[in-house]
């Protein structure tokens, strides 16, 4: 099966906030998405993440010193399955 590159970089960003537990009431900053990314596609990384947050796999959490993402847990499954079906990566 041969995954383009969008698809391995959302699998990639659900994967990160999964693995580091940023579910529920814990949120991290926007900008931290873009880590561990090379820099020249931190553009379509962002791009990336605006559409998973429209499709509400990613929730928005504005605070007064920033926009913060978390996972959406009710969507927790699907998300799981999207890693492993992409990256082959299991929870």
């Amino acid at each position: 099966m041969d995954f383009n590159d969008d698809e391995k970089i959302k699998a990639t960003i659900l994967y990160h906030l999964r693995r580091k537990k940023v579910i529920g009431g814990v949120h991290t900053p926007f900008d931290t998405v873009t880590k561990g990314f090379p820099s020249h596609i931190g553009k379509d990384v962002k791009k990336i993440t605006e559409e998973l947050i429209k499709q509400g796999y990613i929730l928005k959490k504005i605070t007064n010193y920033g926009l913060h993402i978390k996972l959406n847990k009710d969507r927790l499954k699907e998300i799981e399955e999207i890693i492993k079906k992409v990256l082959g990566y299991n929870f």
